[in-house]
């Protein structure tokens, strides 16, 4: 009988590609980790992972294994659902991972809505970059995800996950009030191809967002400055440093000293926002009523 925490084991190992970086997610030790995947082979009877570089890779068994894998950690998920509403119960803590914007423009009104709807749900709140909530939900760090759409990202086929679309907004570009195109009502990619730009580090999905939107007008954008603060491009662009292209919502309520806001012409680039649950979560009592509220507030999230 294979035992299903291995199974966990095993998908950690193949999320994260080392053992010793799966036994960091699971808040395991690399030996016990090891010793967890010697057992799945034992019970198995075939061998799982074999080395690759300096990491580990899963062998035609190990990814037989990981699809079954998937289907029963999911089916666990929805037995969880199921006995919680049995139990009647929604109250409790779920920890939501989401990027700072996404916080302020909808995590917090989702707090104070839940605060009258359902009193007995907790929401603990991570900061964490777009690209960095949906490992924390699959690793366990966190129930709740609140997302952004980037290269590498889980499929909305992922038989992990199960992905809610929230929204999607605009960037408009960001210039300092002395720039030749300050005065035009929008502003086209490739006018801006010569000019220096401020922009997130690479890793960050708005960077990806960025640098694609530029390839599409027919540059690569020369970033000059890098921060993944966008506070700090703003003041950077107010100071003549360069260019920007900013998510509109993180525009909202900032002081644009210097600077002037346009809309950008032609396709834009745009930041698309989800929210992701461990897939047979997605109904369980206290996590329904949570994605049922990101998509309320999201849907009354004006990115006009």
């Amino acid at each position: 009988m294979i035992d299903p925490r291995r199974l966990r084991v095993l998908r950690a190992v193949a999320d994260h590609r080392t053992v010793t970086a799966a036994a960091a997610a699971l808040y395991l030790t690399p030996s016990a980790v090891s010793q967890q995947l010697a057992a799945l082979e034992q019970e198995t009877g075939h061998v799982l992972l074999t080395r690759s570089g300096r990491g580990v890779r899963l062998t035609a068994a190990g990814e037989i294994l990981l699809t079954h894998a998937h289907e029963v950690i999911a089916q666990l998920e929805r037995a969880e659902a199921e006995l919680a509403a049995y139990a009647g119960g929604t109250a409790g803590e779920l920890t939501v991972a989401a990027f700072a914007t996404g916080i302020a423009e909808v995590l917090a009104p989702v707090i104070a809505l839940l605060a009258g709807r359902h009193p007995g749900i907790r929401l603990r709140v991570r900061d964490a970059e777009g690209d960095a909530s949906l490992p924390m939900v699959l690793d366990g760090e966190a129930d709740v995800a609140l997302a952004v759409e980037y290269r590498g990202a889980p499929r909305e086929d992922d038989r992990r996950l199960v992905r809610v679309p929230l929204y999607a907004e605009p960037f408009d570009a960001v210039l300092h009030a002395s720039h030749p195109l300050a005065e035009s009502p929008r502003v086209s990619l490739d006018q801006l191809a010569d000019c220096d730009w401020i922009g997130p580090y690479p890793g960050n999905p708005c960077h990806d967002v960025v640098v694609l939107a530029c390839e599409l007008a027919g540059f690569q954008p020369r970033l000059v400055h890098s921060s993944d603060d966008f506070r700090a491009v703003v003041a950077l662009a107010g100071a003549g440093a360069g260019v920007a292209l900013v998510p509109r919502s993180a525009l909202r309520g900032m002081e644009l000293k210097d600077t002037v806001v346009r809309p950008v012409a032609g396709p834009a680039a745009t930041r698309r926002v989800f929210a992701a649950v461990r897939r047979g979560a997605e109904d369980h009592p206290l996590f329904r009523p949570v994605l049922d509220a990101l998509t309320e507030v999201a849907g009354s999230l004006s990115t006009n």
